[in-house]
């Protein structure tokens, strides 16, 4: 199934890596004009020099998704001068791993601001736009670990399970608006990140993977693709898991 999205607008926060960059890629192949954010100016520029090698046009912003205002005008600019926002894939995020009885407030702030006040910053001044057009489509980057909890990530799959909160809330305000909302929820993927943890502990993880092998970024963005175009317009509240059969629900 081919999937068109050619003259949408779209805007993926965290994008200049891992997921975020392979859904950036696809969402640009499949004709959307991209916008992303960045915070770290070296990986920024290798993006944007892979992007324009694969001949892909993805405009990035330099913007803290922690900072309300800051994204507010992000979103102005990009609705200026690249076209009204038409989908938003929410998938920036951090962990800050420890037991909670280890776990520093700042530690706790940090994953909350960044995973889960995002929301709010990217969503709030998107969302009636989408709205008054008729069509939107909003995506939420959760996690496996949103779904099951992980010893140590207290902070982390409280924001994950919280995200799916918020999508199926916001989902229920303006289906009837042609906007739909949905979270998708990843299990152990072969980023960077992932890779760079040690291979016996790596393949303690693939054991409990019953397909026997990590996900691939590109299978993850497949499926926002997917879920951004007009064939998935009956979708929405929606958690999909990607994990590999490693949890089901």
């Amino acid at each position: 199934m081919q999937t068109d999205l050619t003259g949408k607008t779209a805007l993926v926060t965290g994008g200049t890596g891992g997921i975020g960059a392979a859904i950036c890629k696809q969402l640009a192949e499949s004709g959307a004009k991209v916008t992303t954010n960045y915070r770290n100016e070296e990986k920024a520029q290798a993006f944007k020099k892979e992007m324009q090698d694969a001949g892909l046009d993805v405009h990035i912003y330099q913007v803290d998704v922690t900072d309300t205002e800051g994204c507010r005008k992000m979103v102005e600019d990009i609705e200026n001068n690249v076209g009204p926002i038409d989908i938003v894939v929410n998938n920036a995020g951090i962990t800050k791993d420890t037991t909670l009885r280890k776990m520093t407030k700042e530690q706790w702030d940090q994953v909350m601001r960044i995973n889960l006040d995002s929301l709010y910053n990217i969503c709030q001044p998107i969302v009636e736009g989408m709205t008054s057009r008729g069509w939107g489509r909003i995506v939420n980057i959760s996690s496996i670990n949103g779904q099951k909890g992980q010893i140590g990530q207290t902070n982390y799959t409280t924001t994950k399970a919280g995200m799916h909160g918020f999508t199926m809330s916001l989902a229920q305000e303006v289906a009837r608006k042609g906007v739909t909302v949905n979270s998708v929820s990843p299990g152990y993927i072969a980023t960077d990140m992932v890779m760079a943890v040690p291979e016996e502990i790596r393949e303690k993880i693939i054991a409990q993977i019953p397909v026997g092998r990590l996900g691939t970024p590109e299978e993850i963005a497949a499926i926002i693709t997917f879920i951004c175009s007009d064939h998935a317009g009956f979708i929405t509240g929606a958690d999909i898991s990607v994990n590999g059969g490693q949890h089901m629900m």
